[in-house]
């Protein structure tokens, strides 16, 4: 950063950025300003390379942090991209990309610095540093004690009104990026930040009348999913011609705050296709979208209104009246958004969404249930929960709920069996040149349980997968070969494991109640120990409860299926053999 600069090895002997964090003060109207934000540095395009330029940077963030105060130049710095954004507009208008890019330069170097002093300071500390100004020895004025909550509301304005084009582009993506960064507060905190300052300039301040306009312009970033414009120039070597002009330095603040924000844990694997993103704009206008919407409610009972709008907004084609009780409600085009979550559920954050949407949004969940290519929509579920091994738990949790969701609606369990697929060719373990779209999901299903008995062990995860076989049991229709194997075979194992774990309850030392037989509440999954011990038998009491549920769970799936004679008989068999 700073004028000519290209190489992060640069950084720390830029004369411009030593101007910049040394102890002399800067005034707002020095043409060192324009000498600064004139640089042709381009930031990385992956995790790596962005780990390099911010451990270049935290040096010379941790000396502005001790000159600042008596210098004001990080504030004069804001106030410099204050001025130019209320010109962005226009200059977007004009074409002016020289002005453009200064300011986004100037953006770029304020969200830099801001990661470090958010690492290294508390909020209030932060504040502090937005307001001092420079200062005639002796004084102990702070100046202006706004300008956080007026660079919050700019950058509200400019994703907002600055419309997306190939010269705004970078600029939209560090403002959005910016506002991640700033919201990466809760990172380093344990309790709920419902009174941190940022916070309250969100929920109640001047960014709350956008509130509408914001998510729905995230949202439709999220549904354009255009593609970053190459950039001219490369300070590091591109692995890919499909690289993200600005992607890698908040990749992992934004991957930190899906984590802590969404899921609470890990992301997904990373891989090339993250690594090298090629939208990038879209997925970080999408993770800030859930970070907005799963803020915590504000005292007294105020209610998120980022939260708010994303599970009232309606269809643009919906021409019914807006009840007047609800706030921050928008029209957006179903269409487009439901096209652009069946093609991105590849990531987290875009099953996240779907969920959300599913579960809080009832047009939306109306709107899904109604479309006559469900299959669009639920073949990437089925993919994630097919390829479990290479997804985090989280991401197979959310997958797996939305198929429950789904299920709840007899319509949807209907028509999955008039959907007919061709080459499934990602199913590897039988070729399944025709089959139904409800076989192919109770297929997968009924792996993810095999897989799960076998690595994980995890009951809910068991529960949920036979209640979604539950859910469809009473309209199978026409199901594959293969798939009504597949659910015989699943039964007869989990029979053999019950009859097991009997067999070592009876003749353990208490013997085995015939209340904890016939009882269906799961206490504790199955997990083997040694025997002749007390806590070894509890936990055979416990096994056999859990796989007595498990059994009970299938038994419904497979009475209500009953009309196949094959299924008939494996169930008299079974009620034979434990009368």
């Amino acid at each position: 950063m700073g004028a000519n600069t290209s190489q992060v090895s640069d950084l720390s002997e830029n004369q411009s950025l030593r101007t910049l964090i040394g102890t002399e003060s800067i005034s707002d109207n020095d043409p060192f300003w324009n000498q600064l934000i004139s640089f042709t540095f381009i930031s990385p395009t992956s995790s790596g390379n962005s780990k390099l330029l911010e451990e270049a940077v935290i040096p010379l963030a941790k000396i502005l942090i001790e000159n600042n105060p008596r210098t004001g130049n990080f504030g004069a710095l804001v106030r410099i991209f204050l001025g130019r954004t209320k010109e962005l507009k226009i200059s977007t208008e004009c074409q002016d990309q020289l002005f453009i890019w200064q300011a986004h330069n100037t953006l770029f170097m304020i969200r830099c610095l801001l990661k470090v002093f958010i690492r290294e300071m508390t909020e209030e500390e932060l504040h502090l540093q937005f307001s001092y100004q420079e200062r005639v020895p002796g004084s102990c004025d702070t100046g202006s004690e706004l300008l956080l909550e007026e660079l919050m509301c700019n950058l509200v304005h400019l994703v907002v009104e600055v419309p997306l084009l190939d010269i705004t582009y970078s600029i939209l993506f560090e403002a959005v990026t910016t506002m991640l960064v700033l919201l990466s507060y809760q990172l380093f905190h344990k309790e709920i930040l419902r009174d941190g300052l940022i916070y309250q300039y969100l929920m109640k301040g001047r960014c709350l009348s956008l509130t509408s306009l914001f998510v729905k312009t995230l949202l439709y970033n999220f549904i354009r999913q255009e593609k970053c414009p190459p950039p001219a120039t490369h300070i590091f070597e591109q692995q890919s011609d499909r690289g993200g002009l600005l992607y890698g330095l908040a990749l992992g603040v934004a991957s930190g705050l899906w984590s802590v924000f969404a899921l609470g844990g890990a992301g997904s694997k990373p891989g090339l296709e993250q690594e090298q993103n090629p939208l990038p704009l879209s997925n970080q206008s999408l993770l800030l979208l859930l970070v907005l919407a799963n803020l915590t409610d504000g005292p007294n009972n105020c209610p998120n209104p980022y939260r708010q709008a994303v599970t009232c907004f309606k269809n643009t084609q919906d021409m019914s009246s807006v009840p007047t009780e609800q706030h921050h409600m928008f029209q957006i085009n179903f269409n487009s958004l439901y096209t652009a979550l069946c093609e991105q559920q590849r990531s987290d954050q875009a099953t996240l969404i779907l969920y959300t949407l599913l579960h809080q949004n009832t047009n939306m969940r109306t709107y899904m249930l109604s479309r006559t290519d469900m299959e669009n929509l639920v073949m990437p579920i089925l993919k994630i929960l097919y390829h479990v091994e290479d997804r985090n738990s989280h991401h197979v949790y959310m997958a797996l709920i939305i198929l429950l969701i789904l299920t709840e609606e007899d319509t949807f369990n209907r028509s999955i069996h008039e959907v007919v697929l061709k080459n499934i060719t990602w199913y590897s373990e039988r070729s399944l040149t025709e089959i139904s779209l409800g076989s192919l999901l109770i297929l997968v299903v009924i792996r993810t349980i095999q897989f799960n008995m076998t690595r994980t062990r995890d009951k809910y995860l068991h529960t949920n997968c036979l209640a979604a076989l539950a859910n469809m049991s009473a309209q199978f229709r026409c199901l594959h070969q293969y798939a009504a194997q597949r659910i015989i075979s699943l039964f007869a194992l989990l029979s053999k494991k019950h009859n097991k774990i009997l067999e070592q309850a009876t003749q353990s030392p208490r013997g085995l109640r015939r209340a904890d037989y016939v009882s269906t509440v799961p206490l504790l999954p199955w997990s083997p120990g040694p025997p002749a011990t007390s806590t070894a038998i509890s936990h055979t009491h416990h096994s056999l409860l859990f796989n007595n549920v498990q059994l009970l769970n299938l038994f419904a799936v497979l009475n209500q299926s009953a009309s196949q004679s094959v299924t008939t008989n494996v169930i008299t068999r079974w009620m034979q053999t434990h009368k």
